[in-house]
């Protein structure tokens, strides 16, 4: 089995808030081993993209802390490292696609100056050599004619374009771990199978270990090895992808799953899960998908439930997943 390059564990991230201080991500912990995809999976709100930052040291905003818990890359716990010493793990050791490329690339600076950027501060290599490299990363993300493309502004590249000059950017310094932010989200079907196989080709080549931020089981289920299922900023569920995909332990799963549209007969109208994800300051006591579980019990509303291992690498955050499995409502079909 191979090593672990990032632990996370008992991840808690908090805001201030005229009502007080709010827990956003509540003991999240999980493990990513050399050469994974790890799919982090969920609605809109659950705390994807905040797990992402977090590792990074990137929160969007100073009324947030994380407030508990340890981040370790490589053995190392990174949560109390100052901002000197994270500038040296990100880039170098993490690399991170940010979700809207278009927010996060320089409009007045040529796509090569800002992929060169980040190889001279962490290489301190020349002008030059950065900016051989800088075509070297763009060939290797399939742009084309990468001598002329290094002196374009990102007004000037495709949806797609942008999105793998980001990539080209994340891999510039070699990192180990590679964090991607919905890197599918407003391209076209074409394009955004073109940007995973891509992913899946830099794995293969550079030994990448990936966390790919997404909503689209489709996309999961085409590209990782394991999933982690997020509700409301809990982890639910997480197990390898044929086990989770497969064989769901946790209601919330399953409605995402069944939510999907090639689970339908033609004409058959698309299932979907009832109600909306809570909003931050009303997260419910107990478990927070209770409100729109249609097997919740009193229980379910009492405490937090909290996330057991059943089944080798199989976790479930269901009170209810014994009975619901000898029902048949649950697990493999």
């Amino acid at each position: 089995m191979s090593a672990k390059v990032l632990e996370v564990r008992d991840l808690e991230v908090t805001i201030e808030t005229p009502a007080g201080v709010l827990t956003v991500i509540d003991q999240a912990s999980f493990d990513l081993r050399e050469g994974e995809i790890l799919g982090l999976v969920g609605e809109s709100g659950s705390g994807k993209t905040l797990t992402g930052r977090a590792i990074m040291r990137l929160l969007p905003s100073k009324k947030m802390a994380i407030r508990r818990g340890t981040i370790r890359v490589n053995g190392e716990d990174i949560t109390h490292f100052d901002e000197s010493r994270m500038r040296g793990v990100r880039g170098r050791t993490i690399g991170m696609i940010f979700q809207n490329p278009s927010s996060h690339l320089d409009p007045v600076m040529t796509i090569g100056k800002q992929i060169a950027e980040s190889i001279r501060f962490h290489e301190g290599v020349s002008s030059k050599a950065s900016l051989l490299r800088a075509v070297e990363l763009l060939r290797q993300v399939d742009i084309p004619d990468p001598h002329v493309r290094l002196n374009a502004f990102a007004h000037e590249f495709s949806g797609g374009m942008r999105q793998r000059a980001m990539i080209a950017m994340a891999l510039a310094c070699r990192p180990k771990i590679l964090i991607a932010d919905e890197p599918t989200t407003a391209l076209d079907v074409t394009v955004q199978a073109q940007i995973l196989r891509l992913l899946l080709d830099l794995r293969q080549r550079q030994g990448l270990a990936i966390i790919l931020v997404t909503h689209d089981l489709g996309v999961v289920a085409q590209t990782c090895d394991t999933i982690a299922v997020m509700y409301a900023g809990r982890l639910v569920e997480q197990a390898t992808k044929p086990d989770l995909l497969s064989g769901p332990l946790h209601p919330y799963t399953r409605g995402l799953i069944a939510s999907q549209p090639g689970k339908t007969q033609p004409r058959e109208q698309l299932p979907s899960i009832s109600g909306q994800p809570p909003a931050l300051a009303s997260f419910p006591e107990g478990c927070r998908f209770h409100p729109r579980c249609e097997f919740c019990e009193p229980a379910c509303r009492a405490a937090v439930p909290p996330l057991e291992l059943v089944d080798r690498d199989h976790y479930t955050a269901c009170r209810r997943w014994r009975s619901l499995v000898q029902q048949k409502i649950l697990g493999a079909a």
